[in-house]
């Protein structure tokens, strides 16, 4: 979600650049946060603010939206979230109304991720055994034996064996 926030700010600018000079070189003063910016950047990007109001407008939006992941619950959550698409419908900023889309078509895991902050890069660790299995063993003759060997790596087991016996 972040990356398409900062896809859609990324956009804006680039209209912006088409017309002025004077945005060469700030990719990274609009899609970095505001606490990793040095003070030349804070000031370049204050000026700006200033004289280019869709960036500023823009912008503003972006940075109001990562206020979304420090809300409390799912109800603020939905109510920031609702609140934070009528912004962008009124600034009329087609990168961030393309993003609104975006943010509407996956709400229900946007809100869920707020409320869990759970992700799915544990099954996406998994999945990346799975396959590094299925490359080393270069096709199995049984899918049995497959299973086992997606149990045995993903499984965490542990062969404690005694070394000697007594």
């Amino acid at each position: 979600v972040v990356k398409l926030l900062n896809e859609a700010m990324n956009q804006v600018r680039i209209s912006e650049r088409k017309e002025h000079d004077a945005l060469k070189g700030h990719k990274y003063t609009f899609l970095r946060n505001r606490e990793n910016l040095t003070n030349k950047q804070e000031v370049s990007l204050a000026e700006m603010i200033d004289l280019y109001p869709t960036l500023g407008q823009a912008y503003r939006l972006k940075e109001l939206f990562n206020d979304l992941w420090s809300m409390p619950d799912k109800v603020s959550a939905e109510a920031f979230l609702k609140q934070w698409c009528e912004e962008v419908e009124k600034s009329k900023i087609s990168a961030f109304m393309k993003f609104v889309k975006t943010v509407r078509s996956h709400w229900s895991g946007i809100i869920h991720f707020v409320e869990t902050k759970i992700t799915n890069g544990i099954l996406e660790g998994i999945n990346s055994k799975v396959q590094l299995t299925k490359r080393r063993a270069r096709g199995y003759r049984n899918i049995n034996n497959f299973i086992n060997m997606i149990y045995f790596l993903c499984g965490k087991l542990k062969f404690d064996y005694p070394l000697y016996f007594t």
